[in-house]
């Protein structure tokens, strides 16, 4: 009876010994390929690989401007990741991409952008923060308090061991008022950097497409182009912002040269999308404080470090970062207008649009990228200066 009785239940074993092992393996497998994939470096690289394969499929799939100049498979895929990557590099004249191919090509800059993936990873990290109630935080104010009959009642030893109790207690909900105050802080951040994110870019697409309707000059480079101006003011002011520089003409901005308020409207994109954003996102949130009071803004201010952001500076480092970028725009603007006012490149163009163009140049050298001035006829001297700055 011992030997059937084994023999029935071996298959039986025999089953749930192979699904426990195989449960074991897909966990462990889950749990490998979880703690690699989370892994920023590997986050990134998935994040870039499939924007970039997902923008060459789009671009694949819709049809260009002209079929008589159709791009090649590989100048597609190489344009996509360029605009992934937001760094602007192009085997294919952009008038020859379609509506809809420059609208993907958009996209792709927007979700590449530094300022829209620190985004991102702020979202991220404000996922996985623990849900605190609000009536949790406990205000420095309130104090816990002992009643006098149990003072009266206690022996002097057991008072001074509740003393000991309470001040232990005292310094767990002060900790833990900091905890809830640094979680809050953190989910303010990404609604401040949303909203930074979201001004900008409308406010920078609302002033681009008012200066077209109101200047002639500008609107017709548009229509002989084959251009519609919502398009080129979404894709310019993204491009610009996010500092890849895609402009959707074959000559980027060179074409607009006499344009100089559309200009005036694109610097400060530049500098907002890039190295000023870590100035300008503190002074928001000091605007901010000095609006509502929050004390969100205030322990933002002055505990930059425990948000882990890293766009988030100092008072001192974001003075330093402002006066660092204007200052190498001075130096480069002297230079570049010494060697350059009456050179062939500033030709046809009266005082102030060379002063604006000038400025334009210098801005974008450091930045986007976007060019009003044909570079291949300036002067060496002045290269080897953008080489530096770059």
């Amino acid at each position: 009876m011992k030997n059937f009785g084994s023999s029935s239940m071996k298959p039986g074993l025999i089953f749930f010994n192979c699904s426990t092992k195989i449960s074991c393996f897909m966990s462990t497998f889950i749990f490998l390929a979880v703690k690699y994939i989370m892994n920023p470096l590997m986050l990134h690289l998935c994040y870039f690989t499939a924007l970039s394969l997902l923008g060459y499929f789009l671009l694949s799939v819709t049809k260009p401007r002209t079929h008589s100049t159709d791009p090649k498979t590989f100048d597609v895929f190489f344009t996509s990741v360029s605009a992934a990557t937001d760094s602007s590099m192009g085997t294919v004249e952009m008038e020859v991409f379609s509506n809809s191919q420059l609208i993907i090509m958009t996209i792709l800059m927007l979700a590449g952008g530094e300022v829209f993936m620190s985004m991102l990873e702020l979202f991220f990290i404000k996922s996985k923060l623990p849900k605190h109630n609000d009536h949790l935080l406990i205000t420095p104010s309130s104090k816990p308090t002992k009643s006098v009959e149990q003072i009266e009642l206690n022996s002097i030893c057991c008072s001074e061991k509740t003393d000991h109790i309470s001040f232990d207690n005292k310094n767990n909900k002060n900790k833990n008022n900091n905890t809830i105050l640094k979680h809050n802080s953190i989910r303010y951040l990404c609604y401040v950097v949303l909203g930074y994110f979201l001004i900008v870019h409308v406010g920078g697409l609302c002033l681009v497409l008012w200066y077209i309707s109101l200047i002639p000059s500008a609107k017709h480079v548009l229509e002989q182009k084959g251009l519609q101006a919502e398009t080129f003011s979404v894709f310019t002011i993204v491009s610009t912002f996010s500092n890849c520089g895609f402009v959707p003409t074959n000559e980027n901005m060179i074409v607009f040269k006499e344009n100089s308020g559309l200009l005036l409207l694109l610097i400060p994109q530049v500098l907002l999308g890039n190295t000023l954003y870590p100035a300008c996102l503190r002074f928001a949130i000091w605007v901010l404080k000095k609006i509502t009071k929050r004390e969100e803004c205030d322990f933002l201010l002055k505990n930059y470090r425990e948000i882990g952001y890293d766009h988030l500076l100092s008072r001192s480092r974001s003075c330093f970062l402002a006066i660092t970028v204007f200052g190498f725009i001075i130096v480069q603007l002297v230079i570049f207008c010494s060697l350059e006012w009456n050179s062939e490149a500033m030709d046809d163009l009266n005082f102030y649009q060379k002063l604006v163009a000038s400025l334009f140049e210098v801005v974008n050298s450091r930045h986007t990228g976007e060019s009003v001035l044909d570079l291949s006829i300036i002067s060496p001297a002045i290269l080897v200066l953008f080489v530096v700055m770059m």
